[in-house]
């Protein structure tokens, strides 16, 4: 546990770091006036650009390293709760930070609420009087959101009136999701055995939580609100209909948010089985729950009645090529070699769909762990009379680990994405330090206004980023060699 004095520091350090980021905002964020920067070195060149990014610089680091300093836990749960709450503080009064897609959400409701399909048309071409606003690059693009989300966006857009109005409701419901998150911490940690001080703590005062899921109002943060209160319910109330079926509406809810949260159900699966874990129980079990879900997507897809749509529309999510994505890296790479042997391979969409395949074979071997950890625990249960986290822990480690993967093999990343597998390993995992160091790199890796800095490192970028793949592989390998079992919580 900190001392006081360390915890003092570590809260009035994250504050002030809070409150430079905020003004960076105000300087050259990502205001609906302010294009795209061209470059950092243009940034610095510009009125005010010295300024702006060394609040930027400064800020980001003050803030990362409070939130470093008490990675194995705060002085108390109610503290990280305060303090969480203290530094989003001046961000809640900040423009959108570190991204534009907050616009991109705005122009895709305003197109639905005038009776556009926003999964055939860009924002462009549906006539958006705010697209001057959207990224250059998302443009022309269909949106790439569930249903679900684009109802919400509609109704933001509608109750908001303008483009401030709608900005202002996007951040009210990316605030109602980090609450919904906040308030299923506790719940989850105790299931998995975890000191709450410390999931508290890592969950919600992340930098990447407050820059990107509340000033930068990404939906990411009405997912999460929606996945961890679903799972909440199922290792509180497993085994019992009702519950399940409200469990995979929450679940299936967060799947027409974002996609990407489909890989959550194997493994809420697992959570949902009272008892004995059989496969007679999982399919019963697990049939509520994927009746839910199931539930969610259709009554959502009618109400929005645009179909199946969305599914399209998730293809040209992988626009952007940056070397933050392993796969993609991997792909420049091949393809800096191909130049250099006279060749053009275009590897990148080879390298991408073999990440996407290695990725369903990793979610499938996760949820095998997972199981047969579960059956273990079963068989110890009924030779020991007390309550053993193991069985949601299990559950909840695996989804974390699903979701890492997701985000580590996915065709894009951006920093936001990381705070998917932070918030599920954070009430799960035994050990921090693996997962909290990406996390605190990925939060420089956006400027104010939205610019990526992978933009202008991109050729060592990917040697550096496929050199650390590899590396990471083989050591993986060699682990798993010698003890027969990936541990990597």
């Amino acid at each position: 546990m900190p001392t006081p004095g360390a915890a003092r520091l570590a809260r009035y350090a994250g504050l002030v770091g809070a409150v430079l980021l905020a003004v960076a905002g105000w300087l050259g964020g990502a205001l609906p006036s302010t294009p795209l920067g061209a470059s950092p070195a243009g940034g610095w060149r510009s009125d005010g650009g010295p300024l702006t990014l060394g609040a930027w610089l400064v800020g980001t680091s003050l803030l990362v390293g409070a939130w470093w300093s008490l990675r194995r836990g705060a002085p108390s749960t109610r503290w990280a709760y305060r303090t969480a709450g203290l530094w989003s503080l001046p961000l809640l009064a900040a423009p959108p930070l570190g991204s534009r897609d907050v616009y991109s959400y705005a122009c895709q409701g305003w197109a639905y609420a005038h009776g556009v399909d926003p999964y055939a048309v860009g924002v462009a071409g549906a006539g958006c009087p705010w697209v001057d606003a959207v990224a250059p690059i998302w443009r022309d693009t269909p949106a790439p959101y569930g249903p679900f989300f684009v109802l919400l966006a509609a109704l933001a857009v509608t109750l908001g009136g303008d483009l401030v109005g709608a900005i202002v409701a996007f951040r009210l419901l990316a605030v109602a999701g980090v609450l919904l998150t906040a308030g299923c911490l506790v719940g989850l940690a105790r299931a998995a055995g975890v000191p709450t001080r410390r999931a508290a703590w890592l969950a919600l005062a992340s930098p990447l939580v407050g820059v990107h899921l509340i000033a930068g109002a990404h939906n990411d943060a009405v997912m999460l609100g929606l996945l961890l209160p679903g799972l909440l319910v199922l290792v509180r109330r497993p085994g019992r209909p009702g519950p399940l079926l409200l469990a995979g509406a929450l679940l299936g809810l967060a799947v027409t948010v974002k996609a990407t949260a489909v890989v959550v159900l194997p493994f809420a699966a697992l959570a949902a089985v009272h008892g004995r874990h059989t496969v007679r129980a999982l399919l019963r079990d697990g049939g509520w729950l994927a009746g839910g879900a199931l539930g969610a997507v259709a009554v959502t897809s009618l109400l929005a009645g645009l179909g199946l749509g969305w599914v399209g529309g998730l293809t040209r999510s992988g626009d952007s090529e940056q070397w933050t994505s392993p796969p993609t890296a991997v792909g420049f790479v091949v393809d800096y070699a191909g130049g250099l042997a006279g060749r053009e391979p275009g590897a990148v969409p080879v390298t991408r769909a073999a990440a996407l395949l290695l990725l369903a074979v990793l979610v499938a071997a996760l949820w095998w762990r997972a199981w047969s950890g579960l059956r273990r625990a079963d068989d110890v249960g009924q030779r020991v009379a007390r309550p053993d986290a193991a069985r949601p822990r299990a559950a909840l480690l695996g989804t974390g680990l699903a979701l890492a993967a997701t985000v580590a093999l996915a065709p894009v990343f951006h920093p936001w994405y990381a705070t998917w597998p932070l918030a599920l390993l954070a009430v799960a995992a035994a050990r921090t330090t693996w997962f909290v160091a990406p996390c605190a790199a990925a939060a420089f890796l956006a400027l104010p206004d939205g610019t990526n800095l992978a933009r202008f490192s991109k050729a060592p970028g990917a040697l550096a980023m496929t050199a650390l793949a590899a590396g990471l592989a083989v050591w993986g390998l060699l682990r798993l060699r010698r003890t027969g079992v990936a541990r990597p919580d």
